[in-house]
């Protein structure tokens, strides 16, 4: 189930909601917990028993940990290798297969193409929806309570709420648990709060069905071509589509989640700040998922040593953190290349680049050298292996006309949805950030700011009904 379908949007929601107002205060967290569990069920049994085991694990280890202090560290590690098994398990299992086959036949190509042979005999295993999110999330906890920067949580309910509350459970903002503790606890549901909150999701709704849905089925149009006759013109018209459908499609998940959260009494931290305008690798990280880079920093970087052993171990560091990053995302050759590219980039800023680019009086060299590789990593992301990856890289600077007409794929929909979307994945806002902040408490912008979302929601109703293309990315991790 996710927030875009006509289920969860008629049905789930409103009746959460409904039913989160009218009963006591007691019952809420055990609601919201059934209600999750309701809604990762959806996904599947496999999903459910997963993240049941997940909590199970953790709850205990962080129990354990709480009661023996001489030996907290043997159960922090045991945890912790619990947790990355399940991943691994669940996760990573069919890719690990597939290796081994291929190696056993030497078959080098099938193995970048991922293409198994069977010989082996195992049936693949189906990934658990929202897996890496919530596997994150219970490993903080645990590693916190470690550390004494979190109290253990003894009542279970409220623990498992923590890792399965449905907002944040598919795709994130990945939540630490001492920002929500105060929250599970006892929150206040404010009628301006549940205000902000259906503000926030009729934006990200109209995100994601309005402007990632239509650039969505444009990349999959053309990634589903004959990759080595498309030619140069059309390989970057669908790079940019896809540019644009990953940027709308999760930072408006994200909005939606974090709208979600304050409908029931929760502040998420925000998880986007239009990555697209970055000027620099390291900027654009602060931007794109920051609640992934913040895990990675305070869970891998600072634990490993940071910056502070040296110009060596700094770039040590960086490029394990951004391997793991790339493993993270998933089971696939193409996602660990995304992860070493950044890695790559970080560490020549890092020690040289960095120093040239905040001198660099010509600022929107910065951003070309951004958004260049931001958008050739994005071809290892989008990309099914290697190899299909590495022939649309060659496409896209071929020079080629190819077999394919641009104008064939370019309907006035979606050249107005590039020029909104292109405008308004950061240009617009940050530009007219200082003026809004003055002119947001006017009447008139209220109103105005009210007919806006619910012409989105409307709209975004009218075109889910319509049966438009609805696919989610981060569905997947």
């Amino acid at each position: 189930m996710v927030f875009s379908s006509m289920i969860f949007l008629w049905v789930f929601l409103p009746l959460v909601l409904i039913v989160n107002r009218l009963i006591p205060t007691r019952m809420k967290n055990v609601f919201l917990l059934f209600a999750s569990l309701v809604f990762i069920t959806w996904g599947g049994w496999n999903s459910l028993f997963t993240m049941l085991l997940s909590i199970t694990i953790n709850y205990f280890g962080g129990r354990l940990i709480d009661r023996f202090e001489n030996r907290k560290k043997l159960v922090l590690v045991g945890t912790v290798v619990l947790d990355i098994a399940l991943l691994v398990v669940f996760k990573y299992f069919n890719f690990i297969v597939v290796i081994i086959e291929s190696i056993m036949e030497q078959n080098w190509g099938g193995m970048l193409a991922l293409e198994g042979s069977g010989k082996l005999g195992f049936k693949e295993i189906v990934l658990p929806i929202g897996i890496s999110f919530f596997t994150f999330q219970a490993m903080s906890y645990v590693v916190d309570v470690y550390k004494g920067k979190a109290k253990v949580q003894k009542n279970f309910v409220e623990f498992a709420l923590y890792v399965a509350l449905f907002p944040q459970l598919i795709a994130g903002p990945i939540v630490i648990y001492s920002d929500v503790a105060a929250q599970i606890k006892s929150r206040r549901e404010t009628s301006e709060l549940f205000v902000e909150g259906i503000k926030r999701f009729c934006y990200g709704l109209g995100k994601k069905v309005l402007f990632s849905n239509v650039f969505a089925e444009l990349a999959d149009e053309i990634w589903k071509l004959e990759i080595n006759s498309i030619g140069a013109p059309i390989a970057w018209l669908g790079l940019i589509a896809y540019t644009l459908q990953i940027y709308f499609d999760f930072s408006g998940y994200s909005d939606m989640a974090i709208g979600i959260g304050k409908m029931l009494g929760f502040n998420f931290k925000e998880n986007f700040n239009y990555p697209y305008t970055s000027l620099s690798i390291q900027d654009f990280w602060r931007r794109w998922h920051i609640s992934l880079s913040s895990w990675f920093k305070e869970y891998v970087y600072i634990p490993l040593g940071g910056n502070r052993k040296g110009r060596f171990r700094t770039y040590l560091n960086l490029f394990i953190v951004f391997f793991l990053t790339g493993v993270w995302h998933g089971a696939n050759f193409t996602f660990l290349i995304w992860g070493l590219i950044y890695a790559a980039l970080l560490i020549l800023e890092r020690a040289f680049l960095g120093k040239l680019l905040d001198r660099n009086p010509v600022k929107i060299i910065n951003w070309i050298y951004v958004m260049f590789f931001v958008m050739i990593a994005w071809v290892f992301f989008r990309s099914n292996n290697v190899v299909q990856a590495w022939e649309f890289v060659k496409q896209l600077f071929s020079g080629a006309s190819g077999t394919y007409s641009i104008l064939s794929y370019l309907t006035m929909k979606r050249i107005v949805c590039f020029v909104l979307g292109i405008l308004f994945c950061g240009v617009i806002q940050r530009i007219l950030a200082k003026f809004y902040d003055k002119i947001k408490s006017n009447r008139f912008v209220n109103g105005a700011d009210f007919v806006i979302q619910m012409l989105l929601l409307v709209c975004s109703i009218v075109s889910i009904v319509s049966g438009t293309y609805n696919p989610f990315i981060y569905f997947q991790f």
